[in-house]
């Protein structure tokens, strides 16, 4: 007969077998852990949501790395609900990895042995009753959860890609799958000038037309037909009506569109669609931080003529509100707000100092200097300052966005030749340490 160490021992491995959050590797810290736990409210619970039992389970997660474990078993079982009413079954595939969270919950962080059993001996009889229909791999349900929660959390974005493609082939009729497959490959071309190439962007429009009532897609979609030349403005305009018609969620397409807008018709019109929305829906958290958005990019990066100052008050109000809405995920906001107090001076090199003076994460220092830098050289007229600060961000040994973007403009200001610290540039480059 098993004694007690040793049914705990292989209670144990059978934990570390699971296939659930709990056992992905999963482990950002907890500004990653605020910002996403913000991103998923946003996307909303409205039913019809394809992902929705993966958005609580992943919630659950969220919540329990914060150390809210009633909150966590409680978002586990809207999952499981979620999932039942989705299928439109008591039972399947898919709650293979919820009942692995609950199970894992129930051991290390509730204390009910009994209960993580009960849980582990349903996963076998799901795992039995429904196998994986290629031998040696995963259940695509399980393939599609664990690339969709990579999505979120990971920068390994062809991981992501790869169990998207074996969900897929082992059920292709899955169009959600698909979508977010197509979505994952594209971001590869994020920070492209030009847009995705041919092959992808053919890619994404064959996905719009299979997920039709996925309107970031249909968004997404025109910003890259505008990128390749073409007017997208009708387009735009009747997609807008759309948007504007369905629920409030970061998955209907309004940020996707104001951007088109901003950048390939009018950011006028696009602080427009922002306040249609927002008179709509006064109390939706991420229609304000859409807005706010908007009047940013006026303000900030159209300088064709100075904002007057009704709009910089407006501005400013949203600003202080989504920062206010997002208390544990705002640097971003405070960073934009500063920018906007440029206009008055004093305040904005202020709020600068109280950000630089906090304690940040690599990643958030990269961005908190390479803004600080831009704003040095465009507001202050202090292009050495603001070369100090582009080596502060490049010096972290972290890949970003923003730390390319910092390199990039030392090289520009090196290869000019004029600048008196061109040598200092030059031999910071050669000793820069890579990630």
């Amino acid at each position: 007969m098993m004694s007690a160490a040793q049914s705990q021992t292989t209670l144990e491995s059978k934990l570390e077998a699971l296939q659930c959050h709990f056992t992905w590797d999963l482990d950002p810290n907890r500004n990653k852990l605020f910002h996403l736990r913000y991103q998923l409210e946003d996307i909303g619970t409205e039913e019809g949501n394809s992902w929705l039992g993966h958005i609580y389970n992943l919630q659950g997660f969220i919540q329990y790395k914060l150390g809210l474990t009633e909150d966590a078993q409680s978002l586990f079982n809207k999952a499981a609900e979620a999932f039942r009413q989705m299928r439109s079954a008591d039972e399947g595939p898919w709650l293979v990895v919820n009942y692995g969270n609950l199970a894992w919950l129930n051991h290390h962080h509730l204390g009910d042995q009994a209960e993580s059993q009960a849980y582990l001996t349903k996963i076998d009889a799901l795992m039995n009753k429904y196998p994986s229909p290629s031998q040696d791999e995963l259940h695509p349900e399980i393939y599609a959860e664990k690339a969709w929660t990579l999505m979120k959390f990971s920068s390994d974005r062809n991981l992501a890609a790869d169990y998207f493609q074996r969900a897929i082939k082992m059920q292709p009729d899955m169009v959600e799958w698909n979508t977010s497959h197509i979505l994952v490959l594209a971001r590869a071309f994020k920070h492209s000038n030009t847009g995705l190439e041919a092959d992808m962007l053919e890619k994404v429009r064959i996905a719009k037309e299979q997920d039709p009532e996925n309107l970031y897609l249909a968004a997404y979609y025109l910003e890259q037909c505008a990128k390749k030349g073409e007017r997208i403005e009708d387009e735009a305009r009747e997609l807008a009506r759309k948007v504007l018609r369905n629920p409030v969620s970061s998955y209907n397409g309004m940020k996707a569109l104001m951007m088109v807008y901003s950048h390939y018709i009018s950011v006028d019109e696009a602080i427009k669609l922002a306040e249609e929305a927002l008179e709509n829906h006064p109390d939706e958290r991420y229609l304000k931080r859409c807005a706010a958005l908007c009047y940013k990019w006026k303000i900030i990066f159209y300088r064709d003529s100075p904002p007057k100052q009704s709009m910089i008050d407006r501005a400013i109000s949203l600003h202080e509100e989504v920062i206010s809405l997002y208390p544990h995920s705002s640097l971003m906001k405070e960073i934009a707000l500063a920018n906007i107090y440029a206009k008055r001076q004093a305040k904005a090199e202020q709020m600068y100092q109280e950000l630089l003076e906090r304690d940040l994460e690599p990643p958030e220092k990269q961005l908190l200097y390479n803004h600080y830098a831009k704003y040095l050289y465009y507001d202050r007229r202090e292009p050495q300052s603001s070369i100090r600060y582009h080596m502060k961000a490049a010096a972290i040994p972290q890949q970003s966005f923003f730390r390319g973007d910092s390199i990039t403009t030392l090289k520009k200001i090196k290869a000019k030749g004029w600048n008196p610290m061109c040598r200092e540039i030059e031999e910071f480059l050669e000793n820069l340490q890579e990630p």
